[in-house]
């Protein structure tokens, strides 16, 4: 009898689980919760853990994408029914901006069978175009979707198009589920707050979400770095109290550089947060966007959640990241990670580069406005032996000046002839005049 048995699967919801959570595949007693994002949760592993806390910065002054990435948070605790404490300047405003799930219903199938309707015209022409010995392989993919990510209903597939309905909004104040906090000048006083919250939550048994999207704005007053460095890093000992719970914090783009809290100040942070990392847009670099057209930015890891480890379980079962055995062939290097927002979501995908000549199609004709040179503007004049070595002299024809003097764009009033003496004897010696 083979002694040898198939491991099961650990990623469905137990009886003793919260809501929207699951257990880690490599350890049952690390509970995850999505981010709302299918790809961004490969990235830390599948989930963010509870009791731990996700750092986004985002330094591009000319879009919101750290912004965008704390709604999908706070949407995804709504959508699970779990309960979400939005701390932020006008907390309501930001909440009601967030993305909802289309045709208000909350299986992530809708996006999943348009996704499939698109790869099945997509492979009913590749059947025709590609060789017969490559049909059976599988189709190159640059992410993860949240369907295949979980079979149950851990992480939902928003639509960027559709906000959350006023009424379930007004439901879930009601409720408590949803917990808006205004900003204070007092830290200390915040903190209280959070802690009495989660103390409240823990109670009922249910999972609590703690959002910060702009964490010292101009309207959390004069904050200096070591006063935020101070607030974290209390934040972070509550969640280590209250294992239901988890905080996803955001940083203004002037706060998301070196240059606001001294050199190493992005890497301070990430010693105070579990997760950490940076979405780098192009839009503040004009070259980035044209030679990336098909991203918005990239994606810098700082640091991955690692509860009751020294290994990051990212490294272990990430696929995005290329660095472990569940990547294939691309196993053992990591790789480049970028993120682009489309009309419907916001997705993480591996950084490659177009096609090389920087066109997204085959060309087999030069382009319209190509000019190319004359093959050769030299041609041979005359040719004289002398004595003892054999000379050979070569003259500038006037077509060719006058061919060369149009792709230059001069004058050819400003070239003049030129010609090459080459002289034949023991060595081989050229001469241009």
């Amino acid at each position: 009898m083979s002694t040898f048995k198939r491991k099961a699967s650990t990623r469905t919801v137990g009886p003793g689980l919260l809501a929207g959570t699951h257990a880690s595949p490599f350890s049952s007693s690390t509970i995850l919760t999505s981010s709302g994002i299918a790809s961004l949760d490969d990235i830390l592993g599948g989930g963010l853990p509870l009791s731990c806390s996700l750092l986004v910065t985002a330094p591009d002054t000319h879009s919101s994408y750290g912004e965008l990435v704390q709604k999908y948070f706070i949407s995804q605790g709504l959508a699970s029914g779990q309960k979400v404490c939005v701390i932020d300047e006008e907390p309501g405003r930001f909440v009601s901006e967030c993305m909802w799930l289309s045709n208000g219903t909350s299986s992530c199938d809708t996006m999943t069978a348009e996704n499939k309707g698109d790869s099945n015209e997509t492979d009913h022409d590749a059947e025709v175009e590609i060789a017969w010995r490559y049909e059976h392989l599988k189709q190159f993919r640059t992410t993860v979707s949240a369907s295949e990510f979980s079979a149950d209903e851990f992480c939902r597939a928003f639509d960027l198009t559709h906000r959350v309905p006023r009424h379930f909004l007004d439901q879930a104040i009601k409720s408590s589920q949803l917990m808006l906090l205004d900003v204070s000048s007092d830290l200390t006083r915040l903190i209280d707050v959070i802690a009495e919250n989660l103390g409240t939550s823990s109670q009922e048994v249910l999972p609590i979400r703690i959002c910060i999207p702009l964490l010292g704005s101009p309207g959390w007053g004069d904050l200096h770095p070591k006063d935020v460095l101070h607030f974290v890093y209390s934040l972070r000992t509550i969640l280590r109290q209250y294992s239901h719970g988890c905080a996803s914090v955001g940083l203004p783009p002037y706060m998301s550089a070196d240059s606001w809290g001294g050199a190493g100040w992005l890497n301070k942070l990430g010693w105070f947060f579990d997760a950490s990392v940076t979405l780098a847009g192009f839009s503040a670099d004009p070259s980035l966007s044209l030679t990336f057209p098909s991203y918005h930015g990239s994606l810098h890891i700082h640091t991955l959640p690692a509860p009751q480890s020294l290994l990051s379980v990212s490294d272990r079962s990430s696929t995005l990241r290329g660095v472990s055995s569940v990547s294939g062939s691309t196993g053992g290097r990591e790789n480049n990670l970028a993120f682009k927002c489309t009309k419907k979501r916001l997705v993480f995908e591996t950084h490659h580069l177009d096609v090389e000549g920087g066109v997204g199609e085959r060309r087999i004709v030069p382009a319209e406005k190509a000019t190319s040179r004359p093959r050769s503007r030299w041609r041979r004049k005359q040719s004289s032996r002398g004595g003892g070595a054999a000379m050979e002299v070569e003259l500038e024809g006037e077509l060719e000046v006058e061919a060369a003097a149009a792709v230059e764009g001069i004058l050819t009033g400003s070239l003049t002839k030129r010609k090459k003496v080459t002289f034949q004897g023991e060595q081989r010696d050229l001469y241009d005049f």
